[in-house]
């Protein structure tokens, strides 16, 4: 028995109950989904509910008392040996043996669906994530963007939204400016802008300009009049370093549906557009010379001048025009993630957000990330051999590789600053997390090699109540999880909670590897407990895969 065929079973006493005139209660207030949850201690079933204690106020009735006659129906259920109530009135429940082991051969059964949910479905969902400025090579705050949000969009597809991946590309304002002035005064062997940005890649970007011009028949830059020639290594320049940080990314494991210009939201009217759209509801107003959103009116801190004196649109403009654009587009939710500097952003957008007539925290959400530190020799590692005053990804990834790198920056909670011990990462051990879950997989694969060779073949025989030992119930309890945490992690926004899972059940699989045979010792000859045992290491690769697939983390087969 599944959790959700559990689930289901607890559901159908709940309505049985109500139907009979049992429990007064509005059939309404019965939950689609009943909760379930492992107890803490073993010993107290395999599956445990507060169910009662939710409803039975509104059933007129104790919590205790209503989950005695829950219990009651329940226990009459196949596959349920025992149903106790504890407490106040929760329910701890214990499957057979045998009900529990069938576990194995639904997710061996299911393959690649097992863990999916359809708590999202109908949804479509906006992702805004990295979005670094192309001036530089993307640095280790995007790189850790780019691991969770990647991560929260398989995990959110999991749960049966629609995601789209989007990159909003920002090729307008001062930051570009200086970009293409530092590249300019390198091809001219002067010294960068006081404002500007240094590091080799401006070499290796200024020097490409000029090839690409003069390969092309054009002009040299560095010849023409300033302001020809700042406009060239912008264009030219831009392309190259978004060109750069887009392989990077693709490298990483990460593309985007959408790559949104900045510049479009002026050059096509979607400015005028969103101001247009505000006035018509009232949220406009003029003041000394200027254009202003009362933002005050949805709790920001003050009013937000959006045209200012001189008829230009001030920073915000094009950020409510890009909400705006979003939600015409069609998406339910907009879910931007952005760098820990960004707290003051947040208010003001969910000003805008209820502006439109949206609901802040459902039609908009922003996920703010911390810093990360790297480490290596047991030093801080601050500054990259190219790009100068940050480390990149590329660093990175050729410290520890893709997945190494992937699953460390996505295994701790978003919102919390992290340090990373590259020696560690790049290390064979035990102690590296995703050394520990991927070799939990390899060791699977090379169980299912080993018995194939030793004539144990799943499709012979399975015989779930055979799954009797601890280990195999712990084993079986983990991998019933799978479920109930991604669709956490879709609620939450929380893709480190499948990395932590990943971590206990291949804790849980070694744990059973080292006390129970898949193939058979000496003389012994093949049984129906070894196929059945190998229906059970099957279902943890299917598992572990599964699960690493979520985090964009390679499950290999071999280490």
């Amino acid at each position: 028995m599944t959790p959700a065929q559990l689930s289901e079973a607890l559901r159908a006493a709940l309505v049985h109950a109500v139907d009979d005139g049992t429990f007064v209660l509005d059939p309404a207030a019965i939950p689609a989904t009943v909760h379930l949850e492992r107890p803490r201690q073993r010993e107290h079933g395999d599956w445990a509910t507060n169910v009662a204690m939710q409803l039975a106020k509104k059933a007129g009735t104790n919590p205790r008392a209503f989950a005695e006659e829950l219990a009651r129906r329940l226990e009459a259920t196949e596959g349920v040996a025992a149903v106790e109530v504890a407490g106040p009135g929760f329910l701890n429940i214990r499957l057979e043996t045998a009900s529990a082991g069938e576990l194995a051969r639904s997710i061996v059964e299911l393959g690649t669906e097992y863990g999916t949910n359809d708590t999202l479905a109908g949804v479509a969902l906006n992702l805004e994530f990295v979005s670094a400025n192309p001036t530089g090579p993307l640095h280790i705050g995007g790189v850790r963007w780019a691991a969770v949000g990647d991560s929260l969009a398989r995990v959110l597809q999991a749960s049966g939204a629609t995601v789209a991946r989007e990159y909003y590309f920002n090729d307008h304002g001062a930051q570009i400016d200086r970009f293409s002035r530092s590249l300019l005064a390198r091809a001219l062997g002067e010294p960068a802008p006081e404002d500007g940005y240094g590091g080799q890649y401006i070499s290796e970007i200024a020097d490409q300009v000029v090839a690409d011009a003069l390969a092309a028949g054009e002009p040299d830059p560095r010849t023409l009049p300033t302001v020809d020639a700042n406009e060239a290594f912008r264009a030219r320049g831009v392309d190259l370093m978004f060109a750069e940080i887009r392989q990077a990314l693709h490298d990483f494991g990460v593309d985007f549906d959408v790559y949104f210009h900045e510049d479009s939201l002026h050059e096509s009217g979607a400015v005028t557009h969103a101001v247009q759209r505000l006035r018509d509801l009232g949220r406009i107003y003029e003041a000394d010379g200027a254009t202003w959103l009362r933002t005050t009116d949805f709790g920001d801190d003050k009013d937000r001048v959006v045209i200012k004196r001189d008829g230009e649109a001030a920073y915000i403009a094009g950020d409510i025009a890009y909400y705006l654009d979003k939600r015409e587009r069609g998406f339910d939710r907009v879910v931007i993630m952005l760098g820990a500097d960004h707290h003051g952003y947040i208010g003001r957008m969910m000003a805008v957000c209820a502006a439109f007539g949206d609901e802040p925290g459902v039609n908009l959400e922003i996920l703010i990330g911390q810093m990360v530190n790297l480490v290596k020799d047991g030093a801080p590692v601050r500054m990259s051999k190219r790009a100068g005053t940050v480390v990149t990804i590329d660093d990175l990834v050729e410290a520890v590789g893709v997945d190494a790198a992937r699953y460390a920056l996505a295994r701790s909670s978003a919102d919390s600053s992290i340090d990373l011990d590259l020696d560690l990462l790049a290390s064979a051990k035990n102690e590296n997390p995703v050394f520990y879950v991927q070799y939990a997989h390899a060791r699977t694969v090379n169980v299912g090699r080993n018995a194939a060779e030793a004539g144990v073949r799943r499709e012979d025989g399975f015989d779930a109540s055979l799954l009797d030992h601890e280990t195999e119930s712990a084993l079986l309890g983990q991998l019933a999880e799978l479920p109930r945490v991604v669709a956490q992690a879709a609620e939450l926004r929380e893709p480190h909670r499948v990395a932590r899972y990943l971590e206990e059940l291949a804790g849980s699989y070694h744990k059973w590897y080292d006390k129970r045979r898949v193939i058979p010792f000496g003389d012994e000859e093949v049984s129906d407990v070894h196929r059945t045992r190998l229906w059970l290491n099957d279902a943890t690769r299917q598992t572990l895969a599964n699960g690493l697939g979520l985090l964009g983390v390679s499950a290999p087969e071999r280490m």
